[in-house]
C-alpha cells in the first residue's frame, strides 16, 4: 500500500492558511512558487521613471534582481518569529498569479499592530485587485487576529497606493522625508486605520487553516 503523502504543511502549518475574496485568492509563498514570482516581477511592475516602494529594489539589473528577490523571500521565512513576523501571501485570480500581498508584525501579541506592504504585476493593475487583497488582510487581521491598529505608508506621488488607503479608510497619520533613489528626496505618507474605521465591501473574507497556525502569530 502506497504511504499518504505527505507535505511540509505538517510541520509549518502557515502554508495551510487560505484567504479568498469573490475574485482573488491569497496563499503563503512557498519555493514552488518562486519560478512564477520571479517571472512576475521580471516583467515589471511600475514605469521605470517613478519609484514607488521606500527601498527601491526594483532599481537593480536582472542579475541582481533574480536573487535578491529570491533571498528576500527564503529570508523573511527563516526570520519569522511569533515576535517579528511577515508573511507573503501570494495573490491569484483564477488561478493566474497578479501579485503579492504582505502582512507583517512585531510584537503582535502586545501591540496588536499590523503592517501591510504589496506590489501588483503591471498587467493586472487598474482591475481593483490592490484594495481587494488589501481588505482581505485587514479583515483578516482585525477579525480573525484581532489587531486593533493597522498601519501603512506610501509616497506622496504615489496615488494609486493612496487612493487606495483613502477607500479602506485610512487616516492620515503624518509625512517623512526619505531619501528613495540615491540623492533622490521623497515625501512619505503615513497612514493608519482601526477596525471600526475600516470601509468595509459587501463580502467577507473567507479563512481556512488558521487554528492550526496561530502561534505562528503569536497568539
Amino acid at each position: 500500500m502506497t504511504p499518504p503523502e505527505r507535505s511540509l504543511t505538517e510541520f509549518w502549518p502557515i502554508f495551510g492558511l487560505r484567504l479568498a475574496t469573490p475574485r482573488l485568492t491569497l496563499i503563503p509563498l512557498q519555493d514552488c512558487d518562486l519560478v512564477e514570482t520571479v517571472d512576475l516581477v521580471l516583467a515589471g511592475i511600475h514605469d521605470p521613471t517613478r519609484m514607488p516602494f521606500k527601498m527601491p529594489w526594483t532599481d537593480a539589473p536582472r542579475d541582481e534582481l533574480i536573487p535578491n528577490s529570491l533571498r528576500y523571500y527564503w529570508t523573511s521565512r527563516a526570520a519569522s518569529t511569533p515576535d517579528d513576523w511577515t508573511l507573503p501571501l501570494m495573490v491569484r485570480r483564477a488561478g493566474v498569479l497578479v501579485g503579492m500581498q504582505e502582512l507583517a508584525a512585531k510584537n503582535f501579541a502586545v501591540t496588536r499592530t499590523i503592517g501591510t506592504g504589496s506590489w501588483l504585476g503591471a498587467a493586472h493593475q487598474g482591475n481593483g485587485y490592490g484594495t481587494e487583497m488589501r481588505e482581505a488582510v485587514l479583515q483578516f487581521a482585525f477579525d480573525h487576529l484581532k489587531a486593533e491598529r493597522a498601519d501603512s505608508a506610501a509616497f506622496t506621488d504615489n496615488p494609486q497606493s493612496l487612493r487606495v488607503s483613502e477607500k479602506l479608510g485610512y487616516l492620515n497619520d503624518g509625512t517623512a522625508i526619505l531619501q528613495r533613489r540615491p540623492g533622490e528626496r521623497a515625501v512619505e505618507q503615513r497612514l493608519t486605520l482601526a477596525p471600526a474605521q475600516l470601509r468595509r465591501s459587501n463580502w467577507a473574507v473567507q479563512v481556512r487553516g488558521l487554528p492550526l497556525c496561530r502561534g505562528y502569530f503569536g497568539l
